[in-house]
Order: C-alpha cells, then structure tokens, then sequence
C-alpha cells in the first residue's frame, strides 16, 4: 500500500504555464517585492522598514545568510528578502478568537501557503491533552506545562530540541545551554537537513566546518564555480556579487541540472543597465549535469590537470603547496589517474569536450572558487563530492590565499552561527571542557539525535517531548507522513513561532505555541548578533514596535522556561535574560574567536572570525594538513521507466515559507504542485506535457505516493525530474540518507511518473 500526501488548499486550479525566463532581477523584481510589501505591511511601514534591512545600524536579514560588503547600498535587500520582511513585519493577526474558530483537525487540512498568510501570533497558547482547540495560556503556565513533562521523564534523551536557523546567537547559546544543563545533546537543527555534508566533509579535510573565502576574496577570484545552486532565488545579492567578480575579469561555470535565470544573465535593479539595459551575463559556462553527477566531474577535472602537468611538468599542480600542505595526495593521484571516463559520462551527461573546455578556463585562472548549495550536500554520497572538490582546489594551491577556497552558501540567516553557538548533537569535547569551566557542572558528552533520528526516536516511543526554536519542522522533514505520525505520538510539543505553520497542526497530544519577536522588532534596548555565510559577526536591531504586548524575546523564553525547570540553579539565567551582554561575556570565554566580543561587535559591520584555512594556511585535521580523500566513483544507475528527481524551493518561497503560488523565472503561476521533466523522457513514457500525474518513489518498505501533478516539459537533463517541496517531501524516505552526515537525500530520489486515471 502505497504511502500517499494529503492534498491540501493550494490553488491548484487556476495553475497555469508560460515561457520560463532567461535573466533575473531587474524592474519586475522591484515590483514583486513592492506588492507584496505594500500589500502586508502598508506603504510607509515598507520604506520605513525595508531601509533597515542589512544596515550597519539595522537588522539583519530574516532570510538568507549572504554576507554584507563595508560599503553598503541604500537597499541592502533582494527580491526574496523584501518578502521575509514583509512576512514578518505584517500587519496580519492571529488571536486566539482565531483559534475558537479553527480547531486543530482543520488547520491541519490547510497548507503551508494558508497557514502562513493568516499574519503574526500574538499570545501564548496551548492544545490540553485530548482536545482539538488551542486555548490561550499564560506565560507562566506555558512554562510550567513544560517543566512538568520535562521533569517526569525517566531520561533526559526522552526530550528533543530543535533549532531553526534564524536563532540568533545570544538565543541559540542560552538554549543549548538548558538543553545541556538538562542533561541531552539532542539538539538537532536545519543543518542536518541542508550543509551538514559540507560541514562533514571540510572538517575531515581542512579542519574547519565552514567556508574559507570572504566576500572580497569572491571579487577577485579569477574562476568562480557555482554549483548545485539558483542564486537568483535563494540568495539573490549573490548575483551582485558575481556581477562585480565579473567587472573585475572573473569567469563563472555555472553547473546545475537545470538552467537558472540569475545564472544566465542578471539585471542589476540598482544599476542603469540592469533597469534599460541588458543586465550581465553571469555564467561563461553552462554545465547541464545530471543528478549526482558532481563527483565524477570533479574527479575528471582533476584528471585532466594531471594529464596536463604530464604534458607540461612543472606548470600546472602547485608542488610546492601540495608538499607542505596537505596529506594523502599519492594515494588520491593514483585512485583519480585510473578513472574511467565511461562512467564519468554516464555519470554527468557531459561530454568530453565540455569537460575539457572547463578544464582549460582553470588552467588559465590563478585562483578558484568553487560555491555550492543544497545540489551537493543532498545525496547519499554527497560528503564524497564536496571532498572531491576539496581535492581539486588543493591540487593547485587554491586554498589560503586571496580569490581562492570553498564557499558553502549557507541558506538560513545565522544557521552557520547557531553552530558555532554549540547547536551540535556532536559537540567538540574542547566546547563541553568550556562549557564545564565556566558554569561548574558536567555537561553530557554522548551525542544525541539529529533531524533524521529525532524522528525515529519519536515514532519508536523513545522520545516523548518535542521543543523547536522556531521553523516549521514537519514541512521541512523527508517522509511525511511517517514524519507527522510521530510528532502526534509525542506527549508535548512546543513550538516558539512567529508566524503560524503546519507544525502547529501536527502536533503532540498537548501542544504549545510561543509567540516571540521577529528581527524587525524592538527587544527593548537590547540588540543580537548574528554570523553569516561567510563568518562575519554583526549586530542586528529591530526598530518596529512588537507584533504584540505578549511577545517574549527567544532569550526570555529560554530563561525563563530554565528557571521553571531548575528553579534555584547556580546558572545566571536572570542576568543573561536581563542583559544579553552578560551573554556575549560568557560566549568570550567558552567560544573561540569571539574575545572581546561586547566591544568588537559594536564596531561597524561587526568582525570576521578566524579562519585558520584562509588566514594562516594551517589546517586543524588529525594530520596536522589539508588531506587529499580517495572517493570511488558510483555511478547512480535508475532503473528502466524512473526517473531521479531532486526537490528545490519555487521562487516565491524561502524553505518553507510560500509567499506566493508563482515561480515566474521558471514560467509557473498560481500552481506548486508540478514537475518538470525532459521532454524525450515524455515521449519515451508516453506522458503528453500538461497532463496530470501522481509521483511514486519505492523503497524496501513501499510505495510513497505524492497525488495530482501537472507536467511540464522543461530543460532537465535525460532522466532526471524536479518538483518543489515540502509538497514532495513524502517521497523522501527517512532511511534514504547520506552518508556520514545522515542528511535526507533530497536531491535524488527515484520516482515514477504515473498518469491520472
């Protein structure tokens, strides 16, 4: 019996297609951004707010986590990020006459566009055991419920705590500090689900879980790879990032199964020419790969620049860095010198001489970049290809100095920063050493459960209470509906929102929802941090008044839901939530790199943390180098009749939030529930374009089943497909994994297509 995904209120009917774009930004960007602003927050709550947004002196960004340059624009802000302001700044309420109207059973029947649409929460509320209705609750009851059903555990694994990645710092270090001194590291986050491949893979081979460029080293790098990645939609100010490389001679080699508008050309609203002219082109090099192809493309490309040091000895692999630097290089040179370029053109679709070609832009480049996202961390062998592009920036020395390294684009605003804040199932033991030093108890060391064991823990009843610090878990989950089946075993689950999702409707026997302030909100006179993609520390103030009087900071939920539980404890919880500088003090003390935090965060644009890679070329692995990894190459084999499809976000979304029922860049309108697929792999399964389908992944325990999609023929490499989430979501088996990092494989998950009687 096949598993299947309720259908829910998306406006499905009114779907329709058109041509897909080839540029991105430009007027309709401004527009876009303006409806939807004027439209939740009114004309002059728009200017006033939007001039904030990333300003030295304003707050950062509820989206994305691209970094800021020292000489900022009047509007620091793309298209997406207007919208994750005008969603958070709305006028829109929800009181709890809302909730007497709308019992639990019916929310959960809405979808996430609905849901999200309904405005800001404004007052606790709680679902007693048994009922279908929230009810409002105090602040101090909402604190004792949880006290309660934490106390009554038999074991403190018995609890988990979720963090999303908009958390600010000071909040993500008092919760992991609770959560902790409760007694667990079952601290999963949305970095299990997106970068944790990265952050696997660099830590094994450069010693430090993030990226080693800054966004200066981006404009001068001479060859900038941007992989598995639409900036034009998920990081927009990417593309004028990338603009100005170009200006300055940079090439970029766009590589991704499906072409992206912000990659083609970008039409830069803030300039001239991106408003009557013709914009930039951004990609020189466009590499249709296939699904889980980037691991053979790396491999060649490196077999290639072995070759062509044969041919030339001397001028091409960096001997020099490689000697001094790195580990493992004789084992890697003869694994890669035995490729086999059948599988690799199996594997990537590509031919001989596409690779060859790019072969030749870095030999002619200095120093490269390679950028990724979500099309490389998604995979079961994903922490293998990010180290096989590790493995081609060593071999000529691009690592450490300035224009070269690796650029994982973190897509959440502090997502890289709840890490550094101890947001880790698998904490360092140097950070619970510091932990112990500077609160005087022990901290628990075995490591707890991430995402995908969260939810095993709670469908086998070896979990029992559910705690997130914001998101939207059950839509950003794989396997739905095994997902949703064990958030309801739980006995509670709590939820600290700003907005309502469907995570409030599927919810544990007793529920609460917390209501907190958003980043454009005043938190008195006190202000947060937040670290970017790029490791830069900065403050963030929000200007407008709160939503409501009955907002809580995600600080003072944090203490005072400790002061609840551990009642007289030796911790300063009162102070920390009184004074977010005594937080940042102790973040000094326990946190590398953050010494004398309180001082060099009130400086302009904050501060960069260290980066051992790129500032001293030293390289923190169990050898002591940059290490050279061996990677097979696999070929990912679909069976005859399936298709491999990946998920990805529309543009009129942020994870899973849905601003709209458009994706204009790709030619959809007021639709979500569709997939794009090849068109000789129509024909080839006899599928007209525009009819209506269902998806159906298979797995060794059954069928998933993901109803009534409409096709679209589209330019998607032979068989391969794309569909958006968190409507495929189900098709996502919880067992389908990557390796190392446990990370959901969402990016390659083999479907049929089966037509609608």
């Amino acid at each position: 019996m096949a598993k299947k995904a309720p259908r829910r209120d998306v406006g499905d009917e009114a779907l329709h297609v058109g041509p897909s774009k080839q540029w991105a930004a430009g007027v309709p960007g401004v527009v876009h951004s303006l409806q939807i602003s004027y439209a939740q927050m009114g004309a002059k709550r728009t200017l006033l707010t939007l001039a904030q947004v990333n300003q030295k002196n304003g707050f950062d960004c509820p989206g994305c986590a691209w970094p800021e340059g020292d000489h900022r624009s009047f509007a620091e802000f793309c298209e997406n990020g207007a919208k994750a302001v005008a969603e958070e700044a709305t006028l829109r309420r929800v009181t709890r006459e809302f909730f007497t109207e709308h019992s639990v059973s019916e929310l959960a029947r809405r979808s996430d566009y609905w849901l999200g649409q309904q405005g800001r929460l404004t007052e606790p509320m709680h679902k007693p055991a048994g009922s279908d209705h929230y009810v409002p609750v105090s602040w101090d009851k909402a604190f004792t419920v949880i006290a309660e059903h934490l106390k009554k555990l038999d074991d403190p694994n018995e609890a988990l705590f979720y963090t999303s990645g908009r958390t600010s710092n000071e909040a993500a270090y008092v919760y992991q500090l609770l959560v902790r001194r409760f007694g667990t590291n079952n601290l999963p986050d949305c970095s299990n689900m997106c970068h944790e491949s990265s952050g696997s893979a660099l830590t094994e081979t450069l010693g430090i879980g993030k990226g080693t460029v800054s966004l200066e080293d981006l404009h001068k790098s001479d060859l900038i790879f941007v992989v598995g990645q639409n900036p034009g939609t998920n990081h927009p100010r990417m593309l004028s990032a990338l603009e100005r490389a170009k200006k300055n001679g940079a090439r970029v080699i766009a590589v991704n199964p499906l072409p992206e508008a912000g990659l083609l050309r970008f039409k830069n609203p803030q300039k001239p020419g991106g408003v009557v002219g013709n914009g930039t082109q951004i990609a020189d090099r466009f590499l249709q790969i296939r699904l889980n192809g980037d691991l053979a493309l790396f491999q060649a490309l490196s077999h290639q620049l072995l070759e062509a040091e044969d041919a030339a000895p001397g001028t091409v692999i960096d001997r020099e860095f490689v000697e001094r630097h790195t580990h493992g290089f004789n084992d890697w040179e003869k694994h890669v010198r035995a490729l086999d370029w059948n599988d690799v053109e199996e594997a990537t679709g590509l031919s001989r001489t596409e690779i060859d070609d790019t072969v030749k832009d870095v030999l002619g480049a200095k120093s490269v970049i390679v950028c990724w996202a979500m099309g490389l961390t998604q995979h079961k062998n994903s922490v293998p290809t990010i180290r096989e592009v590790v493995n081609f920036l060593l071999l000529r020395g691009n690592m450490g100095r300035p224009g070269a390294g690796v650029c994982p684009v973190r897509g959440h605003s502090n997502v890289q920063g709840d890490r550094t804040m101890g947001i880790y199932e698998k904490p360092p033991a140097a950070f619970i050493d510091a932990l112990r030093d500077e609160f005087g108890f022990e901290p628990p060391r075995e490591h707890g459960h991430d995402v995908v064991d969260s939810i095993r823990a709670l469908r086998d009843g070896r979990a029992k209470v559910f705690i997130a610090m914001g998101g939207n878990f059950v839509s950003a989950t794989p396997d739905t509906d095994v997902t949703e089946a064990a958030l309801r075993k739980a006995e509670l689950t709590v939820q600290v929102s700003t907005k309502l999702n469907r995570s409030h409707a599927v919810c544990g026997d007793e529920a609460l929802i917390l209501p907190t302030l958003g980043r454009t909100e005043r938190d008195g006179d006190r202000f947060v941090t937040v670290e970017d993609s790029m490791g830069m520390v900065h403050a963030s103030r929000g200007r407008l008044r709160p939503a409501s009087p009955d907002l809580l900071s995600e600080v003072t939920i944090v203490t005072r839901l400790a002061r609840a539980l551990f009642g007289a404890d030796d911790l300063p919880w009162e102070s920390f939530e009184s004074d977010y500088d005594a937080i940042r003090d102790s973040i000094a003390r326990v946190v590398p790199g953050f010494d004398d935090f309180n001082a060099r965060v009130r400086a302009p644009g904050g501060f960069a943390l260290p980066n051992a890679p790129r500032d001293e070329r030293r390289f923190n692995t169990v050898t002591g180098k940059a290490n050279f990894t061996v990677n097979p190459l696999e070929v990912l084999r679909i069976p005859e009749g399936r298709l491999l499809l990946q998920t990805l976000r529309s543009h009129d979304q942020y994870n899973t939030t849905i601003y709209g029922l458009d994706d204009r860049y790709r030619g959809v309108h007021q639709g979500r529930r569709v997939v794009f697929v090849n068109p000789d792999d129509l024909a080839k399964l006899g599928i007209a374009d525009g009819s209506m389908v269902d998806l159906v992944s298979e797995w060794p325990d059954g069928e998933r089943r993901a109803e009534g999609f409409r096709v679209i023929a589209y330019s998607t490499p032979r068989g391969n497909c794309a569909a958006y989430y968190p409507e495929t979501n189900v098709l996502v088996p919880l067992d389908s994994v990557a390796e190392t990092s446990n990370t959901p494989t969402s990016k390659s998950v083999v479907v049929r297509i089966s037509p609608r009687a």
